[in-house]
């Protein structure tokens, strides 16, 4: 079986394994754990900012950053596609207790000034005002996009100049990095928190980062607790995250497998697929693709639908480009 659903479905490398068995340990919650607190100071230096956290997946790093930089009440901007929207069970309003105000970038998904200075809402005795600005950068469900560090720039000095802060979903920030031949700390400089994933394409089993200013790290590790996410002897997961961020530029094979798949799907009568910016492939169908989807699977390549026509496609470490190949095949006779 050839499983493009997600990067997400990666499996432990042996060295990853290794890792997590030799892992030195203590209790996090304590911040007794050292090599949690190596994968903590080395996330934080890579994305420039002061200080990280360790967190068990990107949607709770995505909710603590929502808790710590806002009041109760208060309005979060967000693009209307975007992952802390429309996949985290309103997080934002259970967690938090945030309105979200919506604005829709369907220019891969890049937020503009002008959308944030025409979204944002001035508190007063009648309005909660805005609170807080959500980016996303790779921009999942606009195709994988891999948004410029001056377009995030832009938007961040639209929303501080209202004293507005800024946090980036960058659950696959890494890939931006490598797409755009970017520095993290580049494309994080100007936003105030910034939440990675390790368990996406760098394919560690389990984690993410979120990180920001001491001040912000110190009230996130607080939120961890109150939502669950205080974990013990955590090295054992934060080993395997060393180990993926010593690979991370092999993600660039991912993108290159990605553009040969959505060539190849592009040749198929009845499908049709842009070429990729990293590696995420969306996939039109002129029938409907929950069926095309199906047939996929009976042939052994997994995908998901993602709207009425549109089936997505995930490249990833554990696909090669020989795979590619024969996904290809299966896919052309599926169709």
């Amino acid at each position: 079986m050839i499983d493009l659903r997600s990067d997400t479905v990666t499996r432990p490398t042996d060295e990853m394994r290794q890792a997590a068995a030799d892992a030195e340990v203590g209790d996090d919650v304590y911040d007794e754990d050292p090599t949690v607190n190596e994968l903590e100071a080395t996330v934080a230096d890579l994305l420039g900012k002061e200080a990280a956290l360790f967190v068990p997946s990107g949607t709770m790093g995505n909710q603590i950053a929502a808790r710590v930089h806002t009041e109760r009440g208060q309005e979060a901007i967000v693009e209307r596609e975007s992952h802390i929207y429309k996949w985290e069970l309103a997080g934002l309003a259970q967690h938090a207790q945030l309105q979200t105000r919506t604005v829709e970038a369907p220019n891969r998904g890049v937020v503009t000034p002008e959308m944030i200075t025409d979204a944002i809402v001035v508190g007063d005795d009648h309005k909660p005002g805005t609170g807080i600005v959500c980016l996303e950068n790779t921009h999942n469900n606009r195709g994988g996009t891999a948004i410029a560090a001056e377009e995030i720039d832009a938007t961040c000095e639209a929303a501080h100049e209202r004293e507005i802060p800024v946090h980036l979903d960058g659950a696959r920030l890494f890939n931006a990095a490598v797409a755009l031949d970017t520095p993290l700390d580049r494309l994080a400089r100007e936003v105030d928190s910034v939440m990675c994933c390790l368990s996406k394409g760098l394919g560690a089993p389990v984690g993410s980062m979120v990180a920001g200013s001491q001040s912000f790290v110190a009230d996130a590790h607080r939120v961890r607790k109150l939502l669950g996410g205080g974990m013990r002897q955590a090295g054992v997961l934060a080993a395997p995250g060393l180990v993926a961020l010593s690979d991370r530029d092999r993600l660039a094979d991912d993108h290159e497998n990605a553009k040969a798949l959505a060539a190849g799907v592009d040749d198929v009568p009845g499908l049709s697929a842009p070429e990729p910016e990293t590696n995420i492939v969306f996939v039109e169908t002129d029938d409907p693709a929950a069926p095309f989807v199906e047939r996929c699977a009976e042939r052994g390549v997994l995908g998901s639908t993602r709207t009425e026509h549109v089936v997505r496609f995930c490249t990833h470490r554990d696909v090669s480009a020989d795979e590619i190949e024969t996904a290809l095949e299966r896919i052309a006779d599926a169709a």
